[in-house]
């Protein structure tokens, strides 16, 4: 197949839907002679933070010199950004030539494999056929029935957080999402559990006690932090001053999971030099997470996506700009999300509201989005295209902030190149 026609691949097994369960997956990966036994896998499941804690786990892997493999979903602005070596997209020829190898096998299966599961099965592939010598592995969703739940024996399971989300697959109560997420843990291997919810850390803590499965809990690892539009400042007893080009408020919380998690892979006999760790967090970027994407006006992406995310979005655009009704939200959301109660979190904070409709078949329509708003007495219009929304934005001379699903940022950084109402724009694709 060439670069198209593994794109018209993905998005013909795409049609099968979402279905959870390891089976298809693991024959599939039998099929490919079980690459994931050849790697050394940091497995990385949560419902908030699991991206960004991914992303500066790999940059310091990659800064200590160690050819690090990355695997996060979804993928922002092309299919490529599902893998990552050393930080770098997969070329268009190593992604065709990867699904090609991954279909012949695939589609000689009685039950065919979903998308999901074609892409965490050529994740292991790749980084075995590129020696990776940590492989860094996000949940697609969930965790003991994730596709990507088939490693036998990580070096280190990461669990950040637990919260409702995709509970049509996951389970209605913080117990049953927990439950899932606890999956990625396995017999004998260490396990860092960083979600602070009573209920998840009795569920987790035991699930680990069962498989003797050594836990860490979250630890106290920033002493001071100091936020600003051009990065965050985190001060630390072990590692000195750090600094991190990541906005948003919640993102000490990941830094620390990360940073405690260097010092279990030491003792893993992974050899991470303290500089390596301030290297690879100050390189450390990762699109789509209260992103700055311009600075006169301001303009920020955060694909704050739940209840929990969109709270922590909100305390971090008050921490930057105040609590002055003084930003202009463009924003789109999932129909399957909860989003009724965002109105409520935003209202201190917003000066205008354009809701849009996002390039997925389960967006939620812009004019139902915008009618929840303005029914919470937020001014607000809806917009046919993301580029209409964002010229009338950047015409009020306030910040803007885009928010809501992730799968909006590619239109919206697009649409905010195209119009051209912000010159330096400082994420072009």
């Amino acid at each position: 197949m060439n670069y198209q026609e593994a794109l018209d691949y993905l998005k013909q097994a795409s049609a099968r839907g979402a279905r959870l369960g390891l089976a298809r997956v693991r024959e599939l990966a039998d099929r490919l002679g079980n690459p994931q036994r050849n790697l050394r896998v940091i497995h990385i499941a949560g419902t908030n933070g699991k991206g960004s804690v991914g992303a500066m786990l790999a940059a310091v892997l990659h800064a200590a010199g160690i050819r690090t493999g990355h695997f996060a979903s979804p993928a922002l602005c092309s299919v490529n950004e599902y893998y990552r070596i050393d930080g770098e997209p997969a070329s268009d020829e190593t992604f065709a030539s990867l699904l090609t190898e991954v279909q012949a096998q695939a589609e000689q299966m009685t039950d065919p494999p979903t998308e999901f599961e074609i892409l965490a099965a050529a994740a292991y592939l790749l980084f075995a056929k590129e020696k990776c010598g940590a492989s860094v592995i996000e949940c697609c969703m969930g965790g003991g029935t994730d596709c990507t739940n088939v490693i036998e024996y990580p070096v280190l399971s990461v669990i950040t957080n637990i919260r409702k989300d995709h509970c049509a697959f996951l389970g209605n109560t913080i117990a049953e999402i927990a439950l899932q997420k606890a999956g990625i843990i396995k017999e004998g291997c260490p396990v860092l559990i960083g979600c602070r919810n009573s209920e998840a850390l009795r569920v987790i803590d035991a699930y680990a006690k069962r498989l003797h499965a050594p836990a860490e809990h979250r630890q106290q690892i920033i002493t001071e932090t100091e936020f600003s539009l051009s990065g965050t400042r985190l001060g630390t007893l072990q590692f000195g001053s750090l600094y991190l080009p990541l906005l948003g408020m919640y993102q000490p919380e990941n830094a620390a999971l990360v940073l405690q998690a260097v010092t279990i892979l030491r003792r893993q006999g992974f050899e991470i030099p303290d500089d390596a760790v301030r290297q690879g967090l100050s390189a450390c970027r990762w699109h789509g997470r209260f992103e700055l994407l311009s600075q006169n006006p301001a303009v920020i992406f955060d694909g704050a996506h739940n209840p929990d995310g969109m709270r922590k979005t909100a305390e971090s655009l008050a921490c930057y700009f105040g609590k002055r009704q003084n930003l202009v939200f463009v924003t789109g959301v999932m129909a399957d999300k909860e989003y009724r109660c965002y109105p409520e979190m935003l209202k201190p904070l917003a000066a205008q509201v354009y809701t849009v409709k996002p390039d997925n078949p389960r967006a939620l329509d812009a004019e139902k989005l915008c009618a929840v708003y303005a029914e919470a007495g937020i001014p607000a219009h809806s917009c046919i295209t993301v580029t209409d929304a964002l010229v009338r934005a950047c015409s009020s001379g306030m910040p803007v902030i885009g928010l809501g699903s992730l799968y909006l940022y590619r239109e919206f950084v697009s649409a905010l190149n195209a119009a051209q109402c912000v010159p330096d724009s400082a994420c072009k694709f």
